[in-house]
C-alpha cells in the first residue's frame, strides 16, 4: 500500500548507511517515553533535518506536528508507526531566513508530549560561529598595574606605618584618603 507523503517529508526504514541525524529514543525509559537530544538541534538553510526514531520497546504510534514551521519547510504533520527504527527527513527551504521552529512529538495517543526546538541557521553564520575563539578564563594583563591597585598598595603601606607607630594619626588619615581617591578615580574613569 503506497501512502501519499508530503514532498518535504520522506520516511525510510533504517539502512546500513551512516546518515548524520539526531536520534530520538522511544520507550527507552518507560512506556510511551520520548527522549530527545540534549544539545542544540541545528539545520542550515536549504539543508535537511534527519530525525532517527529508535524504538526500544513495543511498537508505538507517534505523531509529529509543527504549527510554526511554515516559514522554513512545508512539513506540518506526520503519523508514524515505529516498530524498530524510522527516519524522518525534513527539507528546509532555500528561501528561508534564520530563525527557529518547534516540533511537537506525541506518543501514546497524546499521553506523552515532547517539544523539539530546531534552529535554522545560514551556512555563512554557522561557519562564523565555529571560527570564534574562546574567551580566556582569566583577564589578560596589559603590561602596567591599574591605578586603583597602586593606590591600594600605597594605602596599605601608610596604614601599616600607622599600626607600627600609632602616635602619627596622619598616616591613618592619609591611607583612608588615598583609598577614596583611587576608588573615585576608577569610578569616574570608566567608559
Amino acid at each position: 500500500m503506497n501512502l501519499p507523503l508530503p514532498i518535504s517529508a520522506v520516511i525510510t526504514a533504517e539502512s546500513g548507511e551512516d546518515d548524520k541525524g539526531y536520534e530520538i529514543y522511544l520507550n527507552r525509559s518507560g512506556i510511551n517515553s520520548i527522549e530527545i537530544p540534549r544539545g542544540r538541534i541545528q539545520v542550515e538553510v536549504g539543508g535537511q533535518l534527519r530525525l532517527n526514531f529508535l524504538n526500544r520497546g513495543a511498537p508505538i504510534h507517534i505523531t509529529i506536528t509543527s504549527s510554526n514551521a511554515g516559514m522554513f519547510t512545508s512539513f506540518f504533520h506526520e503519523n508514524l508507526y515505529v516498530v524498530d527504527s524510522v527516519q524522518l527527513t525534513l527539507s528546509i527551504s532555500e528561501e528561508a531566513q534564520e530563525g527557529s521552529f518547534d516540533l511537537e512529538i506525541l506518543s501514546g495517543y497524546g499521553v506523552t508530549k515532547t517539544i523539539l526546538h530546531v534552529s535554522v541557521t545560514s551556512p555563512a553564520s554557522a561557519r562564523k560561529t565555529e571560527e570564534k575563539p574562546d574567551f580566556p578564563l582569566q583577564p589578560v594583563p596589559h603590561g602596567r598595574p591599574h591605578l586603583l591597585m597602586v593606590m591600594m598598595g600605597v594605602a596599605l603601606i601608610l596604614y601599616c606605618g600607622w599600626l607600627y607607630n600609632s602616635e602619627y594619626e596622619i598616616l591613618n588619615i592619609a591611607a583612608f584618603i588615598t583609598l577614596i581617591i583611587g576608588a573615585l578615580y576608577t569610578w569616574y574613569r570608566q567608559k
